[in-house]
């Protein structure tokens, strides 16, 4: 019936604040910067994978109308309203090490799990993205 997930979305306040985040300290590459008049189509993807991109959504229209959006934004500003997503790497030490040099803040350093190692940070609008290094 379904072939795969291709888009997913977390909210942002400023989506040129989240494109730089992204495209500049966690390495992404633009998939689609589109403006559709009420609202700008952004997405980032990881360099290289064709399957899955992330939009970088501002609260309103056309998915909220003013009152509703001003309450996503509150939710956002109170850190309430993140979403997530987890990353695989290779090299989780090493990919903490190269962020942190670009100035990104982490919340949880690499650590060792039964699954393998991982490490968590917030972008600047709260949404959770853990960097995964699995047991192989």
């Amino acid at each position: 019936m379904f072939n795969r997930i291709t888009q997913s979305q977390l909210f942002v306040l400023d989506q040129d604040e989240a494109l730089d985040f992204y495209v500049n300290k966690l390495g992404f590459e633009v998939g689609t910067d589109q403006d559709f008049g009420p609202m700008r189509w952004l997405t980032v993807k990881v360099p290289g994978d064709t399957g899955r991109e992330l939009l970088l959504e501002k609260p309103g229209l056309p998915a909220h109308d003013p009152a509703t959006a001003d309450q996503v934004r509150e939710l956002i500003t109170k850190g309430a309203g993140g979403g997530w997503f987890i990353l695989t790497t290779d090299d989780c030490h090493q990919t903490y090490k190269t962020l942190v040099e670009r100035g990104v803040e982490f919340s949880e350093e690499p650590t060792e799990r039964p699954y393998g190692i991982d490490c968590a940070l917030r972008d600047p609008f709260g949404n959770n993205i853990r960097i995964t290094q699995l047991k192989g």
